[in-house]
């Protein structure tokens, strides 16, 4: 285990630039400490290509080979078993910490973890959350399965990139954790979208139903930090014609996990059911790639 009066110079290895990934590890840079990346998008290293503390290398296994932490921040459960399988434990030291910030499948996650503990590498399931802006600012929450110790030796790394890090359980625990939030948030955009339009097909002003929303009963994430409807927040996707943020083609990715560990639990999920149905028909109508808070102007259009 890398001592924790040790870890501030820690070496880390971080695999995954998108719009997430390249803000943790521009935090981690930023926190001195030595951190080597990959992306398979070579434009995606431009970024860092000024920054003294990093190290951009051309294939995964130069990321992984010398570090004593290695940040996974990647698309789906396919890519994080095939980068693990053919890149991350062949590669990597023993000892050393895989954190994985992905969101994935619980099952995948667990025969990661358990197939790395095969090869003396510890393991975590750290997904994320908090959006672009929480990366940007380092205040994403991270929601951790693991062993006790394995979470004991990450929290200072998950700390450089985060301000509430939370220890939910054994291996898995951190993914389910992160699919019931984000049921929730897709739910709650969709009902806090639905307000919104209602409100001003009633000719109400946006501001003042906003603000009375927000102190009121119906307040939430969606409505008072992230709100839909463009012009309420500044500098949110909603205010930038739903660029950049996160996209619907992920949040439908998160929701047919979280159908997936429904049906796996036996629990009934009908909203999660609906949100899923809206979601992937937006997708379907070319708004794939826009902020999931676009659900607003599809909304309005119909």
């Amino acid at each position: 285990m890398v001592h924790l009066s040790l870890a501030r110079y820690a070496s880390i290895g971080f695999l995954g630039l998108g719009n997430m990934g390249k803000h943790m590890a521009t935090n981690l840079i930023a926190a001195n400490h030595q951190v080597t990346i990959f992306d398979v998008n070579s434009q995606a290293l431009d970024h860092f290509k000024d920054q003294k503390q990093a190290k951009t290398v051309t294939v995964p296994q130069n990321a992984v080979k010398d570090s004593e932490f290695v940040v996974l921040m990647l698309p789906n459960g396919k890519i994080v078993r095939d980068v693990c399988q053919s890149n991350v434990f062949p590669t990597a030291k023993k000892g050393t910490c895989i954190i994985d910030c992905s969101t994935i499948d619980v099952r995948t996650s667990k025969e990661m973890a358990e197939m790395a503990r095969t090869k003396n590498l510890r393991y975590i399931d750290a997904p994320v959350s908090g959006g672009v802006t929480g990366a940007q600012k380092g205040t994403l929450t991270f929601m951790v399965g693991g062993q006790p110790d394995d979470f004991k030796s990450a929290e200072p790394i998950l700390s450089k990139m985060g301000k509430n890090i939370v220890h939910a359980g054994p291996s898995g625990s951190g993914l389910a954790a992160k699919i019931c939030n984000n049921l929730l948030l897709a739910i709650s955009m969709i009902g806090t979208s639905e307000a919104m339009n209602l409100g001003l097909k009633l000719g109400l002003d946006k501001e003042v139903l906003a603000k009375l929303i927000n102190s009121s009963t119906g307040q939430c994430w969606s409505s008072q930090s992230y709100n839909p409807c463009p012009g309420i927040v500044a500098n949110v996707p909603s205010s930038n014609n739903y660029n950049g943020g996160f996209a619907c083609e992920m949040m439908t990715k998160d929701l047919l996990l979280a159908l997936d560990a429904a049906k796996e639990a036996k629990a009934s999920t009908p909203l999660t059911e609906k949100a899923t149905e809206l979601y992937r028909e937006i997708c379907s109508n070319g708004l794939n790639k826009r902020d999931f808070s676009v659900i607003f102007k599809y909304l309005n259009e119909q």
